[in-house]
């Protein structure tokens, strides 16, 4: 029944970080081409113009694969060394890495607003190198 347990919250532990790698994969290969309010990463400054939209979905997605493969390789050495605790204290390892892994994805946020005030002006133009 451990083992059963310890793969259950093992392969919980890669959601996070397997999501982060497929839609940075995606943003980076196959990103929405039209501006639109369903599907990708969307924020009033991306959604200025297509080039302000291309850009967000090539930063998120370079952001989210290298922050995956991060999350990944963290989440693998953590869950190696939670194997042999027992599985309340593995349970409660496995939700602090959850957590992690959820502040590594939603700082794509901040970071991708960030790179696009620096790129694009308020009206989504993109600024000339000695406006910066």
């Amino acid at each position: 029944m451990e083992n059963a347990f310890w793969i259950f919250a093992f392969v919980t532990a890669l959601l996070v970080p397997g999501m982060m790698l497929f839609y940075g994969w995606l943003f980076l290969k196959e990103p929405p081409r039209d501006v639109n309010n369903s599907y990708g990463y969307r924020s009033p400054r991306s959604a200025k113009n297509k080039e302000t939209w291309a850009f967000a979905h090539a930063y998120a997605g370079r952001f989210w694969v290298r922050a995956g493969l991060a999350a990944l390789a963290v989440s693998v050495m953590w869950m190696a060394v939670t194997v042999s605790e027992y599985p309340n204290s593995a349970g409660r390892s496995v939700c602090i890495l959850i957590f992690f892994q959820l502040v590594a994805a939603l700082a794509v946020i901040p970071v991708t607003e960030r790179a696009l005030k620096r790129e694009f002006d308020e009206s989504g133009k993109r600024r000339r190198s000695d406006d910066i």
